[in-house]
């Protein structure tokens, strides 16, 4: 068992050397280089810092904050595996990147920076600048063969065209924005906060990132007008904040003017990015699935099997699988996810995971939806639970979710209904287009409502649980967390474990997962379990290619003491740090097997 450990984690680090490679171009450190580059310093609560730093070690954590504000050097895709194969989808992008020329663009480097910058000879340098540019792979994980890698590039230096008493034409934009361009997005209307007077359409800009600062309340905000116009002085808003949070160049789509008259569409195209990352958007559209690495891992962990549609295709489509979450925008987009990848075996539910066992006797005030009683295999996905399969037609699997992102929109049936539209709706219909989607607004559509399921229901959960997400990246502001926020998120996520530790049935797994690097979210929970619940215990995970867990405790400044794992506990789990040489997003996964429970 241990020799074919290793071997696993040999094949692994081959594939991310391979993809991590990248060679970073020398910048020269003058004036305008310390102002006009990407240098972000990832802000916390500095009683959060102190927390973090008990648990991981000052410079531990210095690598993580460091890590978090940079995108991951590859994009992970899931291939839907009913419609086509790994193979079949490396073959179809890269003559798609061969075509839009994103191939060139994933790395350029040329040689003589290669050896400049490793000390390494000709041949050598050709081998690696090869290696380089084979930028699509299969993952050679054992069962994860339906997983490719696309590398990406950077940081990247870019000339911003600075001269001396001439500063470049510059788009300031949100922070929420610049996180989604590090990611590959282009910069959109809604995200742009100020400009340079006189850009016209077809300009080059500058881009920068304007960061939530303290407020006079002692909270983060912006203080900025939008629309404000930029000098490049020193008087300008933000201007000492933006040095070292310049994220790329592009070309305007709209004239300064446009760009804030307009409510909506691509206000720069970003053309020259400090990180180069492939866009999937509208690509290979139900043949393919962009989903973290991680991600993958903790489905694999409950059994061979994934998010909801991950868990249909290893399912090979047969047998049912209940997808529930709170919102009804994502239940909707379950539903429009499985018609995509042509998926009939799902069927979906509102439930609240708080929610999720329901009373023998069917208390009349929660939701109404129950799941098929002549079908065992059950899924339920919200922002709370998610689901597992033991490999079987016969298997039971759940999956909560509570937390989501709406998509606003507006249902046909309403459409048909009015011929007439007042000034008033256009003008609100303007203001959710500029904002974004609000609480009560739907995509419209049907879906039903869940009363719950009743306990010992499920072989298998998934608890994916909604928590602080600080291990999501890039990430350039951390400041609204607190040592109370924190503690908030642990006890949430508590309520939801005592619901889905009741949904499984004894001899079953219960698998718990996160996107953060809070102790308190991962550890504490796990200690929290195995402390609770004596029937509980631990369980080996595979493929298992992330590292320990974190053992000891930690006193709060009212005496409260987190207890996290124990000796001999670390290795039972998988925790992904974003500074490790995987280069994946901070997430968690615990496995547990459920033993008799007392009557």
């Amino acid at each position: 068992m241990k020799k074919k450990g290793r071997d696993l984690l040999e094949a692994f680090r081959k594939t991310f050397l391979t993809l991590q490679n990248r060679t970073p171009r020398q910048i020269k450190m003058d004036a305008s280089s310390e102002r006009y580059c990407y240098n972000p310093i990832l802000r916390w609560n500095p009683q959060v810092e102190d927390y973090f730093i008990k648990a991981y070690g000052s410079l531990h954590f210095a690598q993580i904050s460091k890590a978090l504000t940079h995108p991951s050097c590859y994009s992970c895709i899931r291939v839907n595996t009913l419609k086509t194969t790994s193979d079949a989808v490396i073959e179809k992008l890269q003559e798609i990147m061969r075509k839009s020329g994103s191939e060139n663009d994933v790395e350029d480097i040329s040689i003589e920076e290669i050896k400049a910058n490793n000390s390494i000879d000709l041949d050598m340098a050709e081998k690696q600048l090869c290696l380089q540019n084979w930028s699509i792979s299969k993952c050679q994980i054992p069962g994860l063969e339906y997983v490719v890698f696309v590398k990406g590039s950077g940081p990247h230096a870019v000339d911003y065209g600075y001269a001396p008493d001439k500063p470049p034409k510059e788009v300031l934009v949100s922070r929420k924005c610049a996180e989604a361009v590090l990611r590959g997005a282009q910069v959109y209307v809604p995200g742009v906060m100020a400009c340079s007077a006189h850009v016209e359409e077809g300009d080059a800009v500058a881009v920068s990132v304007a960061v939530e600062q303290p407020a006079p309340d002692g909270g983060w905000g912006l203080g900025i007008t939008r629309g404000t116009v930029l000098q490049g002085l020193q008087t300008d808003p933000y201007y000492f904040e933006r040095n070292g949070l310049y994220i790329g160049q592009g070309t305007t789509m709209l004239s300064r003017a446009g760009i804030f008259r307009a409510s909506q569409g691509i206000a720069v195209d970003m053309n020259n990015r400090v990180f180069k990352l492939p866009s999937f958007h509208d690509v290979l559209e139900g043949e393919i699935f962009l989903q973290n690495l991680p991600s993958i891992v903790a489905a694999h962990a409950l059994a061979p099997g994934g998010k909801t549609t991950a868990i249909a295709v290893l399912m090979k489509d047969e047998g049912e699988v209940i997808a529930a979450d709170r919102s009804h925008n994502k239940v909707m987009d379950i539903q429009k996810l499985a018609a995509e990848m042509g998926l009939t075996c799902i069927t979906t539910y509102k439930l609240d995971a708080l929610k999720a066992v329901r009373k023998s006797n069917g208390s009349s005030d929660m939701t109404t939806l129950c799941c098929n009683k002549d079908n065992n295999d059950v899924v339920i996905q919200s922002s709370d639970l998610r689901p597992l399969e033991s490999g079987g037609s016969s298997t039971t699997t759940v999956g909560l979710n509570a937390d989501t992102n709406c998509k606003e929109n507006v249902s046909n049936e309403k459409a048909n209904e009015r011929t007439y539209v007042s000034k008033a709706d256009i003008r609100k219909n303007m203001r959710r287009m500029r904002n974004g989607p609000g609480r009560n607004q739907s995509l419209g559509g049907r879906v039903e409502n869940s009363k719950g399921f009743l306990p010992h229901s499920f072989d298998r959960v998934l608890l994916d649980a909604p928590c602080s997400a600080l291990g999501l990246r890039p990430r350039l502001f951390a400041g609204e967390e607190t040592i109370e926020t924190l503690r908030n998120h642990g006890k949430y996520q508590r309520r939801m474990f005592d619901q889905a530790v009741q949904l499984v049935r004894p001899g079953g797994v219960l698998v718990y997962s996160t996107c953060t690097i809070n102790p308190g979210e991962n550890e504490a929970l796990v200690r929290y379990a195995l402390d609770t619940y004596k029937f509980l215990s631990l369980a080996p995970q595979h493929p298992r290619i992330g590292g320990p867990g974190v053992v000891g405790s930690c006193q709060f400044s009212d005496g409260y003491i987190e207890e996290w794992l124990r000796p001999g506990e670390e290795e039972l789990v998988q925790r992904f740090d974003p500074s490790s040489p995987l280069d994946t997003i901070g997430f968690f996964v615990a496995k547990f097997v459920v033993g008799p429970k007392e009557t």
